[in-house]
């Protein structure tokens, strides 16, 4: 997709929105990588894998995802002979089990589910990994002291040395003829040796090496001889355990190293599955629901919100009951929801009126779900919504001046529009903001139908948004065309912010300044300087404008009816299929029951705890169980099996 589409719709910001929804970092990295796609399968298949990993959600919660880092970055460097650090190793064993969670949520996929087990079979088993590094690695990334036979006792050794040093020690800073010496009456470390801190200018009067002085020269650091062969030997000692250490790590480096692409492709996998989640609270937050996206020309949105102004506002205010724009300009919790349609009856929307009422922002809803849409995200539209897949995205909105080419605001936006146009086929969508401004007014409306008439003739659909009154008359010259307006309420002087379609929009210049108080005689003059063609092109739309309401409304109440009539539909199938569902369980029940052994291992459903069959007896419809070392008769009806948790009663 065209990146300068991706930011002026503020793509980036969903790409952060859903990864705070995240839970673990593998999560968080795919969402800020998200791109939207061109391709009808890939766009499906992740559609459908949020549809059932939605429904998998309802039935059994989020998926755990406790302990699990990106340690993508350590499986790469597990290349031999380059060795991973303990606390590293410690990582990667956490997430190991973290994935191990994860893949036992998915235990018992069944149909319905096929897009996630898809999925599900792309988690590697690799415990054994986890294993065999816990066996030499603690929890903190510490080699443990047991990890091999010869660590143990190098281990013990150095602790011996370390307390013979330290006794060493404590009877040389408690002599007097010593301790008048140091610096003060304790011993310190030089690397892994202890010395003593001995004053400068007595140098000489505690026998042993000097390893250094302090940085101020008054303190001289000294091994008494004494000490020596000990800390010769400690030395000696953490070099041995050095090299075993390596040595293990290098077992575990290759180990990894061994099974790096599963390790790798597993990671990716649940970044995958962190993903999906993601979507699925992120659809919650924001009461999002999943679009149809079709190889079809049609687009259809209702109740359609702008998640980036929901996510802005949302912080906003308590207590505020005024509806909002969907426009930074106004800093009220509430987005107002829009109905837009394209392809059906008209394939061009021209969205007219004053500059506050929120056409651009109207433009840009509808380009980011679409963006959104081709990601496979939910979008905050209700159920339903129709989405095209594009092939191409294009927009010019606000100031696309260069300053680098001295173009001015009008050339800038016209550049870009040029560059538009000839990248346009049927299959995309064009966004084009304030066609026609920056410019003389007729000149940018003749302008502003060419472009019209090329983009008609390009078969693509496109919404245009401008103030321009002479582009509404293309709404009733072309039938491909219709206009759409944001409403304005001339009595309290502010936008309304509902989309009417098939209503043009008014300046409302003039009820403005008669509003605020401009001599009616200067109205009138304002409205005699209107040209002949203005007054007809508005008396032409008054008298169309309540047929085209009447119309709206018959679509929006059979749309309304068909959308209920479809519920109605998937509420009866999904209450056939789990009847289905419910028969087919009971009849896999009868038939463990009719091959009960006694020996057979099973739980009783009002104890939930395992037992064993001594006798069944068919004729009483009742069993007999060893269950918690006590005899009970119970009813068949109360056995269950571990693979079939379910009810057997129909």
């Amino acid at each position: 997709m065209d990146e300068h589409t991706l930011e002026k719709l503020e793509y980036d910001r969903i790409r952060v929105l859903l990864s705070e929804h995240a839970q673990c970092a593998l999560g968080r990295s795919l969402a800020l990588r998200l791109r939207p796609s061109k391709r009808f399968l890939q766009v499906s298949r992740w559609l459908e894998q949020a549809e059932q990993f939605g429904k998998w959600v309802d039935r059994h919660g989020l998926p755990p995802f406790g302990g699990i880092t990106d340690v993508r970055p350590q499986v790469r460097r597990a290349v031999p002979p380059a060795k991973l650090e303990p606390f590293e190793f410690a990582d990667l064993a956490s997430a190991i089990q973290g994935i191990g969670m994860v893949r036992s949520y998915f235990a018992g996929l069944d149909e319905g589910f096929e897009a996630i087990a898809g999925i599900v079979a792309r988690i590697g088993e690799l415990r054994f990994i986890a294993d065999r590094i816990n066996l030499v690695i603690d929890p903190r990334g510490r080699v443990r002291d047991d990890a091999t036979e010869r660590l143990r006792n190098i281990r013990s050794e150095i602790d011996e040395v370390r307390q013979r040093t330290k006794q060493v020690f404590d009877r040389l800073t408690r002599k007097p003829d010593i301790v008048k010496y140091l610096q003060y009456a304790n011993a310190t470390f030089h690397d892994d040796r202890m010395v003593l801190p001995v004053k400068a200018d007595q140098r000489g009067r505690v026998p042993g090496i000097v390893h250094r002085s302090s940085d101020s020269g008054q303190t001289l650091f000294v091994e008494p001889a004494e000490a020596v062969e000990l800390n010769n030997r400690l030395v000696g000692l953490l070099q041995t355990e050095q090299e075993e250490i390596n040595r293990i790590l290098w077992e575990l480096t290759h180990l990894v190293h061994l099974n790096q692409t599963e390790l790798l492709n597993t990671l990716d996998t649940v970044a995958v599955v962190d993903l999906l989640a993601a979507k699925i609270k992120f659809a919650r937050r924001y009461q999002m629901h999943l679009p149809k996206v079709t190889q079809e020309r049609q687009l259809v949105l209702r109740q359609a919100r702008n998640p980036v102004l929901m996510a802005m506002y949302e912080g906003a205010a308590a207590g505020s009951t005024e509806p909002t724009s969907q426009s930074t300009d106004h800093a009220d919790h509430r987005v107002v929801p829009i109905d837009v349609r394209l392809g059906d009856d008209f394939d061009i929307m021209l969205i007219t009126g004053p500059n506050t009422g929120g056409k651009t922002a109207t433009l840009k809803t509808v380009g980011l779900l679409t963006l959104m849409s081709q990601s496979g995200l939910p979008i905050p539209a209700a159920a339903g919504a129709t989405v095209p897949l594009f092939q191409g995205i294009w927009i010019d909105v606000g100031d696309e001046q260069s300053l680098q080419q001295s173009l001015s605001t009008f050339s800038g936006h016209l550049a870009r529009i040029l560059d538009i146009l000839r990248r346009t086929q049927g299959s995309t969508l064009v966004l084009l903001d304030e066609l026609g401004a920056g410019t003389d007014p007729d000149e940018g409306a003749a302008i502003g139908k060419a472009i019209v008439d090329h983009l008609l003739s390009r078969g693509c659909l496109a919404i245009v948004t401008t103030h321009l009154g002479a582009l509404k008359a293309m709404g009733f010259e072309n039938r491909r065309v219709d206009n759409a307006s944001v409403q304005f309420d001339a009595q309290t002087l502010q936008p309304t912010y509902e989309l009417r379609i098939g209503e043009p929009g008014n300046s409302n210049a003039i009820a403005i300044a008669s509003r605020l108080g401009m001599p009616k005689a200067l109205i009138r003059a304002a409205r005699q300087h209107l040209t002949g063609r203005q007054r007809a092109l508005q008396k032409a739309i008054a008298g169309t404008l309540t047929a085209r309401r009447a119309a709206e409304r018959a679509r929006r109440d059979a749309e309304q009816a068909r959308q209920q009539a479809a519920r109605q539909t998937l509420a009866a199938l999904d209450q056939a299929k789990a009847l289905e569902d419910k028969h087919r369980n009971y009849a896999a029940w009868v038939e463990r029951i009719m091959k009960l052994q006694p020996g057979d291992a099973v739980r009783v459903h009002k104890f939930d705890d395992p037992a064993r069959i001594l006798r069944v007896h068919l004729d009483k419809q009742r069993a007999t169980v060893d269950i918690g070392a006590k005899q009970l008769e119970v009813s068949l009806s109360d056995l269950r099996f571990d693979e079939d948790k379910q009810s057997p009663k129909t």
